[in-house]
């Protein structure tokens, strides 16, 4: 019969304030009201939810009331329950939480909650399903002496769903019944024993009981269910009681054992080739009546989990082997990541789980890339609440006290955007000038960087796009400082600049570089030819060793005279605006004195060439003003032969 819930409405706000609100379109049905169910067993606990259309359900949990109901804990997390609970979602709003290996402690209240996106929207389903978790026990009546004894079937609270009881007499199944009272009273004997189970359950049998005294047939295992881990060893033990002496005994399961006209013909574990050196009897004692036996098993396997059972013999019993034993599985330890790829500063969740609940509740020990993480807390469970590159590696964890039995290995990717990229250059001596140059960025970057973009300083465009920048045929002018970028889809960032020097020799010129070499020292010699000129003219004037004696009217004796008079420098009047004591060139005057003979080539001669230099006059030389100056005349002969055709 499902069970509608009145339920209630949060309204979380940022300063911690409560509403109620009304119910309208918010609502969970949970399947049952209440339910009981046996120790060790699983129960699975199912409702149905709504809510106002426009809503999007962010999450959802189950809790109990044994938690603040303002902050209730997610029952995944709780440590009571670790390694014990799971959810599943059969089918749209239709949740199930399903608990496994229950214990008394786990009777309470379980109630559902979800939370939408619509700024905190919060509904749960109040009152919740109650659960009551039960062992079972056999009430033998009257307590007091009497012949026959009346047997009941008993659990602290009702079992759900019409169960089926089975009795069992010194070990063997005599009789199954859908009621709790066995159908038959009973003879008081003091060797008899029995004990009951629910169909379906008949490892969680109850205790047996003697419906006479104490003393009377039976066997009593210590743990009727035990979880270990896979690759290690299990101690399975009983005590077992007989009125005469016992003769034998053994182990056996029936998942081993052959049959015989649908009849379990137990065999020894000890002769059962699948544990061969694996199997032995250990701390065996037994005295005349009574007696202890520990099963060890090595070397464990997933195919060892089975139901192991313990019978005995006496001279006139056998303690039959229908009677319930104690159910072992065998476990890996398997590591939960969630999730596992995340990016920087983050929250990640590792849970070391096991396909049972480990007895007594162990410890984990954590490690990363093979190693033990130092202290770190040992519960199931580790939250790394802000992830950074640091935390990328290999997880694994494992049970204390069984260090080389780790889980496999999950890998935990972190993401984030470059972190120090530099710049390395191959090879990495002397650059000379023609040889070739590799830069190479690299950079601490997950995912890998898409995008290189190489710089040259002070030039602002890339140089390249590819994470190694080639230089091929180097000169000098590729000197200089360079770095790199580097981007992935979280970021960007600059590499420091490393220096390129390029070593070379002595260079030839270009054909530019020549002419202008060639005209400045032009420029320098006339500039000193035309500085030593002037120098000497200088001299040459001042001194006066050399003056022209023509200069009163005299006349050249050459035969023929051409007078050429030109301008050197400047006029006699720009003369005087120049500095004084500066001598300066004026004009020249040049004779030449040719002999032409016109019946045959003749050789012209150049009798003499008179170039007469003026100096500055008085006037403009104040040292000297009165004094007239006579012009130097330079002589000089010139040979030229032409030849003239009459």
């Amino acid at each position: 019969m499902a069970l509608r819930t009145t339920g209630s409405v949060w309204v979380v706000f940022l300063w911690s304030r409560t509403v109620v609100l009304g119910q309208g379109d918010w609502d969970v049905t949970y399947s049952t009201q209440s339910i009981c169910v046996l120790k060790w067993s699983a129960v699975e606990l199912s409702c149905t939810y709504k809510y106002p259309s426009g809503h999007k359900v962010s999450s959802t949990f189950w809790f109990t009331k044994k938690y603040v109901v303002w902050n209730p804990a997610n029952l995944l997390v709780d440590p009571d329950y670790r390694g014990r609970v799971t959810y599943r979602n059969d089918e749209k709003n239709s949740h199930t939480l399903i608990i496994t290996d229950l214990r008394e402690s786990d009777s309470a209240e379980y109630m559902f909650r979800f939370i939408t996106d619509q700024s905190g929207w919060v509904f749960t389903g109040n009152p919740g399903i109650t659960l009551s978790v039960a062992g079972l026990q056999v009430e033998v009546s009257p307590t007091e002496w009497s012949y026959r004894k009346i047997l009941t079937c008993r659990t602290t609270c009702p079992l759900t769903g019409n169960p089926t009881y089975i009795w069992y007499k010194n070990g063997q199944q005599i009789d199954e019944s859908s009621s709790p009272q066995y159908k038959d009273s009973v003879y008081s004997n003091h060797r008899d024993s029995y004990s009951c189970s629910v169909k379906g359950h008949e490892d969680l049998h109850s205790p047996t009981v003697c419906v006479l005294g104490q003393i009377c047939n039976r066997v009593t295992y210590t743990k009727r269910r035990i979880c270990v881990l896979k690759g290690s060893s299990v101690d399975i033990s009983c005590t077992y009681v007989g009125r005469n002496t016992v003769t034998s005994s053994l182990w056996f399961s029936p998942k081993q054992s052959g049959r015989w006209r649908d009849k379990l013909i137990p065999e020894d574990l000890t002769t059962d080739p699948g544990y061969a050196g694996r199997v032995e009897y250990s701390n065996q004692e037994s005295s005349r009546y009574r007696g202890t036996s520990t099963l060890r098993i090595t070397d464990l396997r997933e195919e060892d989990s089975a139901e192991y059972r313990f019978i005995f013999k006496t001279y006139n019993i056998e303690w039959a082997h229908s009677f319930p034993g104690t159910t072992l599985t065998v476990t890996d330890v398997v590591l939960e990541m969630e999730p596992t790829s995340v990016s920087e500063g983050n929250r990640v969740t590792l849970t070391c789980t096991t396909n049972c609940s480990l007895d007594p509740n162990p410890e984990y020990s954590w490690y990363k890339n093979g190693q033990p993480i130092e202290n770190t807390n040992t519960n199931s469970t580790v939250h790394i609440l802000s992830v950074s590159s640091e935390d990328a590696g290999r997880y694994s964890c494992g049970v204390k006290g069984h260090e080389t039995l780790l889980s496999p290995e999950k890998t935990l990717d972190v993401t984030y955007s470059p972190k120090n990229p530099s710049v390395s250059v191959s090879p990495s001596g002397e650059i000379v000038e023609g040889s070739s140059v590799s830069l190479t960025c690299s950079s601490d970057v997950n995912p890998p960087v898409y995008k290189y973009s190489w710089y040259k300083k002070t030039v602002t465009s890339p140089k390249a796009s590819r994470q190694t920048y080639s230089i091929t045929n180097i000169t000098s002018e590729d000197s200089g400082e360079y770095y790199c970028d580097a981007e992935n889809k979280y970021g960007r960032l600059n590499s420091s600049s490393v220096s390129v020097d390029v070593h070379y020799g002595p260079k030839i010129p270009s054909v530019s570089v020549r002419l202008t070499v060639v005209v400045l020292v032009l420029i320098l010699c006339l500039s000193g030819l035309i500085w030593f000129r002037k120098k000497s003219s200088q001299s040459t004037c001042d001194e006066g060793n050399f003056r022209d004696t023509q200069s009163h009217g005299q006349t050249d004796s050459s035969p023929v005279y051409d007078n050429v008079s030109d301008m050197v420098m400047t006029s006699t009047a720009a003369q005087t605006a120049d500095t004084d004591n500066q001598d300066d060139l004026h004009y020249a005057s040049v004779h030449y004195s040719s002999t032409v003979q016109l019946s045959q080539p003749q050789e012209e001669e150049v009798q003499y060439a008179a170039v007469k230099f003026i100096c500055p006059s008085a006037a403009t030389r104040p040292e000297t003003r009165g004094v007239e100056e006579e012009p130097t005349v330079l002589y000089s002969t010139v040979n030229k032969t032409r030849t003239k055709r009459t």
